[in-house]
């Protein structure tokens, strides 16, 4: 059997334990006294179950790299499918228009202009969508008294969004291709980082006071792939 690659995270923690992201990324979270030798016994005793779920599905990725970028090709946006229509134009925009995302650009036939012309767009609705959605759910939990120190919006590898020791929230620009009701979530988990910063119980009462049916939301979650 071919050997288990993983990242270790040493925290002040008293177990170890095991998290596998979408993007199939296996990390140990450990006790900072704990040796290398105990870390490597803990993953080969729990090999069997680590590689179930690295062979399960694999789940949906959003920046899908068998995309062409050409007319008629489907692309996410708030969990809708939208279709690419590419018109020729001197000054390059994209815009929504009923179903379809219109591409404006002086040579049509290149890819590697539609595709920056997309992804400008889509970073500049995600910093504008999920800062929205950030400000519309403090007021709906004003009661929480929630207060991030601060708010990014970035492409982020294998999670959909952080919370610092200081407050600062950060969120994966990919979030925007989502619908609201994972957005939501993924904003909420993270405010909750603000009062507890780990996952333990009372992290998840917080969260389950906010988020009644967060388990089936976060299986929806785990269908996609952050990339």
């Amino acid at each position: 059997m071919e050997e288990i690659k993983y990242n270790v995270v040493f925290s002040r923690r008293r177990t170890i334990s095991i998290i596998i992201s979408p993007d199939r990324t296996v990390t140990v979270r450990a006790p900072l006294r704990a040796s290398l030798k105990t870390i490597r016994k803990f993953v080969d005793d729990k090999s069997s179950w680590i590689n179930k779920h690295l062979n399960s599905n694999p789940g949906i990725s959003l920046t899908d790299p068998a995309k062409k970028y050409t007319d008629g090709e489907s692309h996410l946006f708030l969990g809708k499918e939208y279709t690419l229509r590419k018109i020729e134009s001197a000054s390059p925009f994209a815009r929504l228009s009923y179903n379809v995302i219109e591409i404006g650009q002086d040579d049509i036939n290149d890819i590697d202009k539609t595709k920056r012309i997309l992804n400008r767009w889509y970073a500049g609705k995600a910093v504008e969508i999920l800062d929205g959605k950030l400000k519309e759910i403090l007021r709906r939990y004003e009661d929480y008294k929630f207060s991030p120190s601060g708010l990014v919006v970035k492409p982020l590898r294998s999670r959909w969004g952080s919370c610092t020791s200081k407050g600062k929230i950060t969120l994966n620009s990919e979030l925007v291709k989502l619908n609201e009701v994972l957005i939501d979530y993924v904003i909420i988990h993270e405010l909750c980082h603000l009062k507890h910063h780990n996952h333990g119980n009372k992290y998840y009462r917080l969260l389950g006071e906010l988020v009644p049916d967060y388990k089936a939301v976060r299986k929806e979650l785990r269908r996609y792939i952050a990339r």
